[in-house]
């Protein structure tokens, strides 16, 4: 593993244990067991380690939930191109709830992850450097809901993607700091496709 990995790893699970103010340049150096100063000479101000940090979290993310996504986006398209047939597009709906459920549940169950992007998400509200690269990560996630949208048949992908992106962001910020418990994937997919379904004007499988 690559030094900057490491102490971007190591920052990841600092902001998620301890918030914010537990991340310093001399805790992720202990934590990691590096010598003292070595995160300062990868990383030299807080906001360069800010940085370092969510460019690692963006990449760990696309990593895990790329295979979600390119599945859905394939199952999408060719229900779409198979729209003739009888329920082609209600089970092209069904296959695009099943992957983004799939996403939302690898990120529910990976709550250090997870907690970390919350902190530097709400850290980026405070710093407009921090705030431009978020934003500029966040796209690489509303991007494939837009075309899995459109291949879906919707009329307005980019705001139907938001609301979708919304929708479950709320999942899992209720997931991970609401009272709601941990939801199965069964519950996940059903929220989704009944989402999906009212929105596309759709009916949906029900549990």
């Amino acid at each position: 593993m690559k030094r900057s990995e490491l102490v971007a790893d190591t920052a990841i699970t600092l902001l998620a244990e301890r918030g914010m103010r537990g991340l310093t340049h001399r805790a992720v150096d202990e934590a990691a067991g590096l010598p003292p100063g070595s995160t300062s000479n990868l990383a030299r101000t807080r906001a360069a380690l800010l940085e370092l940090t969510l460019s690692r979290l963006t990449e760990l993310e696309m990593r895990a939930l790329g295979p979600a996504y390119t599945t859905a986006k394939n199952g999408a398209q060719a229900g779409a191109q198979a729209g003739a047939q009888a329920g082609a597009q209600a089970g092209a709906q069904a296959g695009m709830a099943d992957r983004v459920a799939e996403g939302l549940h690898i990120q529910i169950n990976d709550r250090r992850r997870t907690l970390a992007r919350y902190e530097l998400a709400l850290e980026a509200t405070r710093r407009p450097e921090l705030r431009e690269i978020y934003d500029a990560a966040g796209s690489r996630f509303r991007d494939p809901a837009v075309a899995l949208l459109a291949a879906q048949g919707s009329r307005d992908p980019v705001r139907h993607a938001r609301r979708l992106v919304a929708f479950s962001e709320g999942l899992m910020f209720d997931a991970i700091v609401g009272a709601g418990g941990t939801p199965t994937f069964e519950e996940l997919r059903q929220a989704i496709e009944d989402f999906l379904a009212g929105m596309l004007g759709r009916p949906s499988r029900g549990l």
